[in-house]
């Protein structure tokens, strides 16, 4: 850090001048080795894995090769297209009425400990309950209504991360801060909305991090349920229809568009939680130096 000084020769109103890191397409060349590395091991695994392929003629029905898969992505892609589609909106919608609810009860537990104590056990239940012994049963339980069944288990899946980091955020409160509130004389409900809110926001958004991929793990096990009971949704069962039509290729490519799902998710919420955080809180704050 350097100091500008007056034409005077004194040092008023002198500025410290921080040194500006250059960029390269908008980001800062410090941010690139950690996207260069993994792309750079992701590509050398993939030529290996094409490589390997090739070289062993390994038939596409038992092994397809990277170019095989990316090619089937695009012939298929009417079909796939559809399926993802589905899938998607199971996912999305699971995570928004996870954070519906989550957020609601997390406000209610931390407003009556009586209320807490009472229900999250249940809470806990539900989320240690494997998702595949109860799918079958909800999917009766419903009449056989395969989206909604979809939805409620990928809900259930979504939703314990989302409760729990929010009631770990809304008691994590300085107890200095609140009883600075309580000084000053604030209610209860100002108190939860400028500080207990404010303060539990990071836990929020972690748990909305963990959520939109189990969201999404919720809707593909709950659609392979579906399908093995001869219901036709989502990418899972198109997995399934491709194995038993050993239509390997079109298997590995909804894999490949669950899992570039998946990741575009967790951009999105990880983008949503820089834009909230960068400019108050510790672990999104760019510091100078």
């Amino acid at each position: 850090m350097r100091e500008a000084g007056n034409a005077d020769g004194t040092d008023a109103g002198a500025m410290p001048v921080f040194a500006v890191e250059r960029r390269v397409l908008g980001l800062p060349v410090s941010q690139w080795p950690s996207i260069i590395a993994p792309v750079a091991i992701g590509v050398f695994a993939l030529m290996l894995w094409e490589a390997v392929v090739q070289v062993r003629d390994i038939p596409s029905y038992v092994m397809p090769g990277p170019s095989k898969i990316i090619e089937t992505v695009f012939t298929d892609w009417a079909l796939l297209s559809g399926a993802l589609w589905i899938t998607l909106k199971i996912a999305l919608a699971a995570l928004a009425g996870a954070v519906l609810v989550g957020v609601l009860l997390s406000v209610l537990f931390t407003q009556s400990k009586w209320l807490e104590m009472s229900l999250f056990p249940y809470a806990v239940i539900l989320q240690v309950t494997p998702i595949v012994a109860i799918a079958p049963l909800i999917i009766i339980w419903t009449n056989n209504n395969i989206p909604l069944s979809l939805f409620i288990c990928a809900w259930i899946v979504a939703f314990f991360p989302i409760l729990s980091n929010t009631i770990l955020g809304l008691n994590s409160v300085d107890h200095n801060l609140i009883n600075l509130f309580q000084l000053y004389g604030a209610s209860r409900g100002q108190t939860l909305w400028y500080l207990r809110l404010p303060a539990a926001l990071p836990y929020f958004l972690g748990g909305l991090k963990i959520s939109g991929g189990l969201a999404l793990i919720g809707a593909v096990v709950a659609e392979f349920v579906a399908g093995t009971g001869g219901t036709a949704s989502g990418l899972a069962y198109s997995i399934l229809e491709a194995g038993f039509q050993l239509k390997i290729p079109r298997m590995f490519a909804a894999l490949l568009l669950i899992s570039l799902s998946g990741i575009v998710i967790f951009l999105i919420t990880s983008w949503i939680s820089h834009l909230l955080l960068r400019r108050w809180h510790e672990s999104a704050v760019t510091r100078e130096n």
